[in-house]
């Protein structure tokens, strides 16, 4: 296995995804949406662009982090996760109430992906 690390659109504060030893690490904020349905589903598009942009896709995930702004939108939240999600590739995830650094979101998700 390569130790090259390859940063996907790296910025100043942080990269749009890491590609290393063949994982792929991501986190994705909601770019549109004022709801807990329209702000996931915008943000579970916005995954799957990365995914591909790292040679990946949404039946590769391992694990993600899911952080809402307030755990009462869980089931609404996982009724679109649910939808989105290939039939057998759940990953490992976890969900918690955090709070967002900014007031207008309301969930960020964490990702960890096979690469390939």
């Amino acid at each position: 296995m390569s130790d090259a690390i390859h940063r996907i659109n790296p910025a100043a504060q942080w990269s749009d995804a890491v590609v290393h030893n063949g994982t792929v690490y991501f986190v994705e904020v909601p770019e549109s949406g004022n709801d807990i349905a329209s702000q996931s589903q915008a943000l579970l598009a916005q995954a799957e662009r990365t995914l591909a942009l790292a040679g990946s896709h949404k039946g590769r995930l391992l694990m993600a982090t899911i952080y809402l702004k307030h755990m009462a939108d869980r089931a609404a939240f996982n009724a679109v996760w649910q939808a989105w999600l290939p039939e057998g590739c759940a990953p490992a995830r976890v969900c918690v109430s955090a709070e967002m650094a900014s007031p207008d979101y309301l969930l960020e998700i964490a990702f960890t992906a096979a690469a390939g």
